[in-house]
């Protein structure tokens, strides 16, 4: 059978892989600077990552949430305590970053029954029927998808939410507070605040969608506590099982959950826990928040002065860097003649950085040796 495609692939098959470093199948070991789209977040294979798996395989790894399952209460218990956000959210637990969106606009549309959705220009969400209808990427979006009540406004400009918003049918107002897919730009603090500041006053939900920029990434465990904001619903995901698919939304507990109002087969699995409380554990224990601010410095002062970079832009290992020309050929010179993987974005000018949150400094420069070679 013929696989269908989906993305063109890269002349890359890893085989192996270990902290920020994967083999293929030719011995060939390479620099991982893209971590599978921002997956892998305390490195590859991870002794406490790979010792809890197995550990829990070889115990029960899974069954339905018809039953009691303990080690859901466990990560949501670490959870809570590691992100600060116990003592005024619920999690439902998922599997994939789209899923965890697609939850999220249900449940702030049952909140206040009210159907329409803000989102922002370049913002990606998901390629499931709800979160693709709320992507600015038309491309990708299927007529049968096209019908969902959705309004696309540009990034920070708050004089748009507040005329939308008045027309009285905006369920909710989602954003990343930092871009992935869309390029690394930002919603200003000033944005942010005026916004939770409306929602609020009119009975709409603020989704702050940390898919990509939570879980350490920001250098905050959520990207949005750079701004001293409360969003009433926080979709995650990469990050969470480095590598195992998990998900989760974290529902503010003004927000009253009914039996059948969210539901899923595969979420909160007893694998899925052990690697989301492994993820947890390393992330707290390493200290790795601290060291995605070090990196991020120390990545700053090494690019700062390099040829063609216009800017550098994103939060601690969530990075670009905008040139001023297409780094499609940049990108495969890096793979296949320095066997370094780094990430691109719909700006097509823009190189990203998504490493795992325990690289280091001789890891970035390693990076830094080749880029100034290749400029």
């Amino acid at each position: 059978m013929k696989l269908f495609d989906v993305y063109p692939l890269y002349n890359v098959t890893p085989v192996k892989a270990e902290g920020c470093y994967v083999w293929d199948q030719k011995g060939d070991k390479y620099l991982d600077l893209y971590g599978g789209h921002g997956v892998i977040s305390i490195g590859h294979t991870h002794p406490t990552y790979k010792a809890a798996i197995e550990n829990q395989l070889s115990q029960i790894g899974f069954y339905s949430n018809a039953i009691q399952n303990p080690l859901q209460q466990e990560l949501a218990d670490k959870l809570g305590e590691l992100s600060g956000c116990g003592e005024d959210y619920a999690v439902f637990l998922c599997s994939t970053g789209a899923e965890a969106n697609e939850n999220a606009i249900k449940v702030a549309s049952f909140a206040n029954q009210k159907s329409r959705i803000i989102a922002f220009k370049n913002g990606f969400h998901g390629r499931t029927s709800g979160a693709v209808s709320i992507t600015d990427n038309k491309k990708i979006i299927a007529p049968i998808n096209a019908h969902n009540p959705v309004t696309i406004l540009p990034l920070n400009d708050i004089e748009a939410v507040k005329a939308e918003i008045a027309k009285g049918d905006v369920s909710s107002v989602i954003i990343e507070p930092i871009q992935g897919v869309g390029g690394l730009d930002m919603p200003t603090t000033a944005f942010l605040q005026e916004v939770r500041k409306i929602t609020t006053e009119n009975n709409v939900c603020l989704i702050l969608d940390e898919v990509q920029s939570g879980y350490g990434r920001s250098g905050k465990f959520f990207a949005h506590q750079h701004h001293n904001i409360q969003p009433d619903i926080i979709p995650m995901a990469k990050g969470m099982g480095n590598g195992f698919p998990i998900g989760g939304v974290l529902i503010h507990k003004s927000i009253a959950p009914w039996f059948g109002m969210l539901g899923t087969t595969f979420g909160g699995s007893h694998l899925a826990c052990a690697a989301g409380i492994a993820v947890l554990d390393v992330i707290k224990e390493g200290n790795l928040m601290q060291n995605v601010a070090d990196i991020n410095a120390y990545f700053k002062e090494q690019v700062v002065d390099l040829p063609g970079v216009k800017q550098i832009k994103g939060e601690g290992l969530m990075l670009g860097l905008e040139f001023d020309y297409e780094v499609g050929e940049l990108r495969k010179q890096l793979i296949y003649d320095y066997k370094i993987f780094t990430g691109g974005a719909m700006n097509k000018n823009l190189l990203r950085i998504l490493p795992p949150l325990n690289v280091t400094k001789a890891d970035i420069d390693v990076f830094i040796v080749a880029l100034k070679a290749l400029l």
